[in-house]
């Protein structure tokens, strides 16, 4: 008797019932999961806040991110109201570049239903994130794994994930998006597990955290 698996993954149990599933597709993920066990799953609440921040985080270090984060709390400038209250320069003294107070006007004005996005499929809810500028696959994957929990999402513009993927599958380079895309087409719906394990893989050899936060 087949065991239905929700679309979402919501607890430990949840995770190590798709890791299991994951396994009897792709064996080589036995191994890996030996070694590093479930991941945390590393749920977020998700909605405009969460977003917000992870624009802010795009292409800066963990330590300058997580200041210029800081400073715009403390200045109440991480809601839809008070940024459309406040002019550039404000931002700009918070350490907002141009192009991510344009980033972040870009997703004011598209005044998501955060609470709509939770009955989605995964398509529309990339398609509506990835409308917003500033906003790529990699960060409404981000979303969809980390704030609504979906099951079946391989971040394959992960950089980390590539690398780990490229050991897994035994390849002689690190894999495109695309390359990484087909050739794990396999593993749904459980692609997720499959995320969490590299992610706890790639970490793992290299000695530090490798999961997005």
């Amino acid at each position: 008797m087949s065991t239905v698996i929700n679309t979402t993954i919501e607890t430990k149990a949840e995770l190590t019932a798709h890791i299991k599933a994951l396994i009897a597709i792709e064996p080589k993920f036995a191994a890996m999961y030996e070694q590093v066990g479930a991941p945390n799953l590393r749920r977020n609440a998700g909605g405009f806040k969460q977003l917000m921040r992870a624009m802010v985080g795009q292409q800066l270090s963990v330590a300058a991110a997580s200041s210029i984060w800081q400073r715009l709390d403390d200045s109440d400038l991480t809601s839809p109201q008070t940024i459309i209250q406040a002019d550039d320069d404000t931002l700009k003294a918070q350490g907002l570049s141009r192009q991510k107070i344009r980033y972040t006007r870009s997703l004011v004005a598209h005044d998501i239903d955060f609470e709509a996005l939770t009955t989605m499929t995964d398509a529309e809810v990339l398609e509506i994130l990835t409308g917003v500028t500033g906003i790529g696959r990699w960060t409404a994957d981000m979303y969809l794994l980390f704030s609504l929990g979906r099951a079946d999402i391989l971040a394959v513009d992960d950089l980390a994930i590539k690398v780990a993927a490229m050991y897994l599958l035994g390849l002689t380079g690190r894999p495109t998006p695309k390359q990484l895309k087909i050739a794990t087409q396999g593993w749904s719906p459980h692609r997720s597990a499959a995320s969490l394990l590299l992610w706890a893989h790639y970490g793992q050899m290299n000695d530090r955290e490798a999961i997005p936060v």
